[in-house]
């Protein structure tokens, strides 16, 4: 009987391809499928296309949350599949599973709830029109939170076990459902944002039930699911997932708190900022969703290689990745610069919201190009390591020095406007990048600690 390849044998060449490949085209569909609402309201009027970007926004922030714990996840069963510990890998999933569900179902029920008042307190006073919009959308986005959890808890397991197929295959059917349910609900029905909303539900409750099925049936898998529907909660292994995953989702709210603070320098702008705004915000989402693809790889690959003890391949892996990650990024914004006008055309704008919303990515393509890479793909490696902490401080001091307090320094006191909110948002890319790197290179990280020897 052959032994089990070593952590630098299992993540050759090809293996790393088959992973990666299912990866970017899963997350360019992830944005695909936020993105088509927006496409296909946008003959309804840019207050529809603004009230379906508000709630977008705030749904971010919420879902946050949720990814934040599937990163815990993800990092605690792939240390130990690294380490060759399948009993407590699927326990580890079924733990994940658990705290997901009851996080989002909190969180489905305060949205449902206190929309309007959410809305007002995020964005202040807003068009009537636009509020209308928002809360309808809110509603139907709000109830598909526990199926969206459950999907990427089922997704991150896949991917733990070095298998992105799955997850992007179901993404593939759900965009695909996606698309036909909007044509027929807006278009047919004549249902406007509530059938835009109806179809996401849809579409989020298929995702999860398919996967969780798929994950269940997979008995050769390190994970393995069996006796999923009698509750145990383990206490170590849910601190081991909060370790990482609380880190990670406070740093990625605060996150999203500063973006939102941000967003409400357009509405002070009127309604064609928010449009320009939200049309530039889905463009450049699509254009840098292949640059999270490389740092999902990396919670996989450097949690398996931390899990095994073997430091040496998980700085070669991140090496390889961050270069290849950083030349594909770099072509991405070339041609977003390069044919930024047709891009913003195939949306319904009025002149002076298309004319901004190119401004803005046109800016966003030099800061892309030149940091992206640094400040939000190589984090995973930290956050795979253990460093989950390091990530947190430095993300969050760089969002309110940086970004949230340069964009209204620019926008007000400078003058410049709108645009000052992305030139802002390019500096704090390079700011944090910058302290990544340093933090990879001097290896800290590999002092840290997930689960226990």
């Amino acid at each position: 009987m052959n032994p089990e390849p070593t952590i630098a044998e299992r993540w050759n060449n090809r293996a790393l391809l088959s992973l990666l490949w299912p990866l970017i085209i899963e997350q360019v569909l992830a944005v695909t499928m936020g993105a088509t609402d927006t496409v296909m309201v946008s003959g309804l009027g840019e207050y529809v296309v603004s009230g379906v970007n508000i709630v977008d926004n705030i749904n971010n922030l919420l879902i946050i949350t949720m990814t934040a714990m599937c990163t815990g996840g993800a990092v605690v069963v792939s240390q130990y599949i690294g380490r060759r510990d399948y009993k407590n890998s699927s326990l580890a999933a079924k733990q994940l599973l658990y705290i997901i569900t009851l996080i989002s179902l909190t969180l489905m029920a305060a949205a449902l709830l206190f929309r309007r008042p959410v809305i007002r307190l995020i964005y202040g006073r807003i068009e009537n029109d636009v509020m209308n919009v928002a809360a309808i959308y809110f509603l139907f986005t709000g109830m598909a939170y526990p199926f969206l959890a459950i999907y990427n808890a089922n997704a991150a397991l896949f991917r733990a076990i070095g298998n992105s197929m799955v997850p992007m295959r179901v993404s593939l059917l759900a965009n695909i459902l996606k698309i036909g349910f909007n044509a027929l609900f807006i278009f047919v029905f004549r249902m406007g944002v509530a059938g835009a909303g109806l179809s996401t539900l849809i579409c989020r409750i298929a995702a999860a039930v398919i996967t969780t099925v798929m994950l269940n049936r997979n008995s050769t898998s390190p994970i393995s699911l069996s006796g999923l529907f009698k509750i145990r909660f383990v206490r170590s292994m849910i601190k081991n997932i909060l370790n990482v995953g609380i880190p990670s989702g406070i740093e990625n709210s605060m996150f999203q708190v500063g973006r939102l603070m941000t967003q409400r320098i357009f509405t002070i702008f009127g309604t064609y900022a928010i449009a320009a705004n939200a049309i530039a915000g889905v463009i450049n989402s699509i254009s840098f969703m292949t640059g999270h693809a490389y740092g999902i790889a990396l919670l996989t690959i450097v949690g398996q290689c931390v899990g095994a003890r073997d430091y040496t391949a998980a700085k070669k892996q991140t090496l390889k990745i961050m270069k290849i990650a950083y030349i594909t990024m770099f072509i991405i914004s070339g041609l977003t610069f390069t044919f930024v006008k047709q891009l913003v055309g195939l949306f319904n704008l009025s002149a002076e919201a298309q004319n901004m919303a190119i401004m803005f990515l046109r800016v966003h393509c030099i800061s892309m190009a030149l940091g992206w890479t640094f400040s939000f793909a190589l984090p995973n490696a930290l956050r795979a390591a253990g460093d989950a902490r390091y990530v947190l401080v430095t993300g969050t001091v760089f969002m309110w020095t940086v970004r949230v307090s340069a964009a209204y320094i620019l926008a007000f006191v400078v003058g410049i406007g709108p645009i000052g909110v992305w030139l802002a948002m390019g500096g704090d890319f390079l700011a944090r990048g910058t302290c990544y790197m340093l933090r990879w290179r001097r290896g800290k990280w590999q002092g840290k600690k997930v689960i226990e020897d």
